[in-house]
């Protein structure tokens, strides 16, 4: 067996398989023996199939219980012990928080903490939120960058607030560009013929402008009575922004959008939209825009840390402010209009995700943080 043992920490299955089971399979690859600590949903027999250890865990997703959270940081201790990873990987604000907890007093140093994008908790607006703000960024100062320890960011954004808000030290920090894209599956086709089809790609949050695009789409309808608005996602009760399924159900019974609910083939859903859009809040860096990229889509995206990383205004999409469905509407209006810019900016976006954003770069960058953390 390798002496190189990789531990993934991350709340959910799902999620590590969406973005981050190709740096898992490269790590096999390059002679890492490889585990993940997550709540198993549906995932673990594609991820046994794999070669990959299974731990099953239980983050809570709502508010911080200190109990709650104690008792998961001792379960982290444990699989640390019975696992003997030579480097830990955490990945989201809770098991950043939690998992560096328990991997301190497992005694483990070479940890690798990537908070993604920063959360509910440094996003929303609510008074929960604002009320545990506080206690929060305390958390994340004391656990995101411990003696020994590295921390990954998905954009420029973040990497600045972190260094010049003291949560990091500036040797410690690497900044790589969300999950990848396989360029290859995500390929880019001519937009289909027929209906335009705008799309939005995420799960029904709030947090993720899903709100504003219904919005908005309530101003496009009457006057593009036969384009098609798409949401492809599902609610996550784990997430107190979520919408409920009612809610979702409700649009889709006005004629307003067409609910496509969780979808595995997303690379086909974009070969046969015209438009992508994501009016989210505030992301790490938004894999359904990179993918969106790839297969030579215009995208409407909202100016804030992570969506205009991946857009460039009037380059390959439009930037627009958060929480403005007006301003949302008429951008997607004027691609709507105009085949050529679509085109234009389609090609522009092909080119950004080949040369920044593909999954040969984004693995590639891992594992020479990987390998440099092992062997020091």
């Amino acid at each position: 067996m390798s002496d190189k043992k990789l531990l993934f920490v991350i709340t959910e299955d799902w999620f590590f398989v969406s973005h981050f089971l190709e740096r898992a399979e490269a790590a096999i690859g390059h002679g890492y023996t490889v585990a993940v600590a997550t709540r198993v949903n549906k995932h673990g027999e594609l991820l046994r199939a794999k070669g990959i250890t299974i731990y099953p865990i239980e983050f809570s997703r709502r508010g911080l219980n200190p109990l709650k959270e104690l008792r998961t940081a001792l379960q982290v201790r444990k699989i640390i012990k019975q696992f003997g990873p030579t480097i830990v990987h955490n990945i989201a604000l809770k098991p950043v928080v939690t998992g560096t907890l328990g991997e301190r007093l497992a005694g483990c140093k070479n940890i690798v903490n990537a908070p993604v994008g920063m959360g509910y908790v440094f996003t929303s607006k609510d008074t929960k939120a604002t009320l545990i703000r506080p206690f929060v960024k305390m958390l994340v100062k004391r656990l995101l960058n411990p003696p020994g320890s590295h921390v990954i960011i998905e954009n420029p954004d973040d990497y600045q607030s972190l260094i010049s808000g003291n949560f990091v030290r500036s040797s410690s920090l690497t900044l790589i560009r969300g999950a990848g894209v396989d360029t290859n599956l995500f390929a880019s086709i001519a937009e289909p013929t027929g209906s335009l089809v705008v799309v939005l790609i995420a799960r029904m949050l709030r947090d993720k402008g899903v709100g504003e695009f219904v919005d908005a789409v309530r101003l496009l309808k009457p006057k593009f009575p036969t384009a098609r608005f798409l949401l492809v996602g599902t609610p996550d009760d784990g997430n107190p922004t979520s919408f409920l399924q009612t809610e979702v159900e409700g649009w889709r019974d006005e004629n307003l959008i067409e609910w496509l609910g969780h979808r595995d083939d997303v690379a086909q859903i974009l070969q046969t939209s015209h438009i992508v859009c994501l009016p989210s809040y505030r992301e790490g860096l938004p894999k359904s825009l990179i993918e969106a990229c790839s297969a030579g889509r215009p995208i409407v995206t909202t100016d804030v840390p992570g969506c205009r990383e991946v857009v460039a205004e009037g380059l390959n999409g439009f930037l627009v402010p958060p929480r403005d469905y007006l301003s949302l509407a008429n951008s997607i209006e004027t691609l709507l209009l105009d085949p050529e810019l679509r085109k234009r900016m389609g090609r522009a976006g092909r080119e950004r995700a080949v040369t920044e954003f593909s999954s040969e770069i984004i693995i590639r960058q891992t594992l020479d943080l990987y390998e440099t953390m092992f062997q020091r």
